[in-house]
Order: C-alpha cells, then sequence, then structure tokens
C-alpha cells in the first residue's frame, strides 16, 4: 500500500491537517496498522519538498500549531495515475510460505508440522476476520472479505502441498 498516495489522495478532497489526514487513513486503511504521525508528517514534508502537495500558513489556535496541506497539480496527477493502475497480481513466486515448507525438506524437518501449525494460525485469523465483518460497517466487511479470500487460497495451497510432500521432497533430492 502506497501511504503516500494515499494520502495524497485523502489530501484531494480538501485541504487538511496531519491530524485530520491521520485520522481519516487509520479509520479506512489503517486496520491494524495505524499510521504514526511521525509517518504522516514525515511523509508530508516529502509530498511538499517533491511539489505534489503544498503547506498553508501556520495556523495558530488552543492546541500545538497546526499547517494545511493543500494537492498540487502535480500530486492530483499523480493520483490520478495511480488509480488507473491495476495492483500488480499477488502473491508473486516469492511466497514465505513455499520457502518455509521447501526449507523445512531441505533441512529434514518435519515440514507437515509447520503446515499443520500455519493452517491453525489462519483459521485464527479468517475466524477474526468472521467477527469483523458483525460490525456492519461496509468498509470493514469489504476489507476482511478481501483478507479472507486470500486466506483461503492459502489453506487451499497448504493442503494441497501437505498432500503432496513425499513428491516435493524427491524433487528436491531429500
Amino acid at each position: 500500500m502506497s501511504v503516500p498516495l494515499t494520502l495524497l489522495g485523502l489530501l484531494e478532497r480538501g485541504p487538511s491537517h496531519g491530524y485530520d489526514l491521520k485520522r481519516d487513513y487509520d479509520a479506512y486503511f489503517g486496520q491494524g496498522k495505524p499510521l504514526r504521525y511521525s509517518q504522516v508528517y514525515a511523509t508530508l514534508s516529502r509530498l511538499a519538498r517533491d511539489g505534489k502537495a503544498a503547506p498553508g500558513p501556520v495556523e495558530q489556535g488552543a492546541g500545538p500549531e497546526r499547517r494545511r496541506y493543500v494537492i498540487t497539480d502535480e500530486g492530483v496527477a499523480d493520483v490520478e495515475k495511480w488509480l488507473a493502475e491495476p495492483v500488480p497480481p499477488e502473491p508473486d513466486l516469492q511466497s514465505e510460505l513455499f520457502a518455509k515448507v521447501v526449507l523445512a525438506l531441505m533441512l529434514s524437518r518435519p515440514a507437515d508440522g509447520y503446515l499443520d501449525a500455519q493452517r491453525a494460525a489462519h483459521l485464527q485469523r479468517m475466524r477474526e476476520l468472521t467477527e469483523l465483518k458483525q460490525s456492519g460497517d461496509p468498509l470493514s466487511v469489504l476489507l476482511a472479505d478481501h483478507a479472507l479470500y486470500r486466506l483461503e487460497a492459502d489453506l487451499r495451497w497448504i493442503d494441497h502441498t501437505a498432500a503432496r510432500l513425499d513428491l516435493v521432497a524427491r524433487a528436491i533430492g531429500q
């Protein structure tokens, strides 16, 4: 996920303070991984440096100094380009699940035990995501469904691999 482009997209809605951008990012995109304030402000500084966003004047108020940022035309063009580009299909061929199974077999360790533990971890996460869907919030449901479908695919692979461990072990010379 591109934090800079996501923040630019949020900025395109209208001028915002870093605090507001963090709040909205966390609410819509930060499920389980909220941004740190330092990350938001460092990103805004880089976006301003690169001409994608422009800082407004410092606003004095009851709290700390605040600066409202606005997106520039160059920033709008970047967001438009980013939204139009398809996300590279995942996963690529560098899968940690795959690597652990192959290495376990190469090292004569119990790959089936690893697969069982991974299956249990996936099933636990699927239960958590199913609970999240009960909230009724359409964005949370959509995000949970995305993660659930990916976990289901991993589970199919785990089951398929567990059934072929002997064949895979022979293929790597074990």
